[in-house]
């Protein structure tokens, strides 16, 4: 069976869902993912949203060390996490 295409980021349908997603364990992660996804994600191209979506498949902990810089991110999610961190 093929795997079903994201569906588009103005659905709300799927907002909802990310929404709920970004409710992580830290407040601090709630925070910067929340803020992502009302400032950012609309407007971001299909391939860093697609990449949004896989990160939020991350572990609290190491998602936390990428937004603090303790640990590097993969290369897929750099720029992201760049992204999701300015203006913290």
């Amino acid at each position: 069976m093929a795997a079903q295409p994201p569906l588009p980021a103005d659905d709300p349908k799927e907002l909802g869902k990310l929404r709920w997603r970004c409710r992580r364990g830290m407040k601090e992660l709630d925070v910067l993912l929340a803020r992502y996804m009302d400032e950012r994600f609309r407007g971001a191209s299909s391939l860093e949203q697609d990449a949004f979506r896989r990160l939020l498949d991350t572990q609290d902990t190491v998602l936390y060390a990428y937004c603090l810089g303790s640990e590097r991110p993969p290369l897929e999610f750099a720029t992201l996490i760049e992204r999701i961190t300015a203006n913290r």
